[in-house]
């Protein structure tokens, strides 16, 4: 099972190659690619930080609950950390199954719970600065008590 956490450049032959066998009528991709926005910002460019040990932890673990949710597959994940580009790759995702539609369906819940679980943090940089995506200061939250803001 091929899963984890690079800096180098991941491209989708390596997890195809780790998932195809005899038995795979279907084998499904999912490339997740640096796009140029995001929420109507420009994006110039993107960097991933991850707890690399966790983070490789909790991609074998979604993978076997994967695996036993939906006998006969196999799967394979790749997560670039590091600084990249427009256009580069961030993560891969690969599934194989007898049928399509299991392949597609785990192809599916693998990035899903990826996305959910893994401790890895997205950091875009455009014309207006960084910032980190999906991160909210608990100390700035709403004081409903008080009525107002910090």
């Amino acid at each position: 099972m091929l899963l984890d956490i690079r800096e180098e450049p991941i491209s989708s032959d390596e997890a195809v190659r780790d998932v195809s066998h005899a038995g795979a009528g279907g084998v499904t991709t999912f490339l997740g690619v640096v796009r140029e926005q995001n929420e109507g910002r420009a994006v110039v460019k993107l960097e991933y930080q991850a707890y690399v040990p966790m983070a490789r932890a909790e991609l074998v673990r979604i993978a076997e609950e994967i695996e036993r949710e939906i006998p006969g597959v196999r799967l394979a994940a790749l997560h670039r950390v590091g600084a990249l580009s427009v256009g580069d790759i961030a993560v891969v995702c690969a599934a194989s199954a007898p049928h399509r539609g299991e392949a597609f369906k785990a192809c599916r819940l693998l990035i899903d719970r990826i996305k959910e679980r893994v401790p890895i943090w997205k950091r875009e940089y455009g014309p207006e600065g960084a910032w980190w995506v999906g991160w909210v200061d608990a100390r700035c939250g709403h004081d409903h008590e008080h009525g107002h803001d910090h």
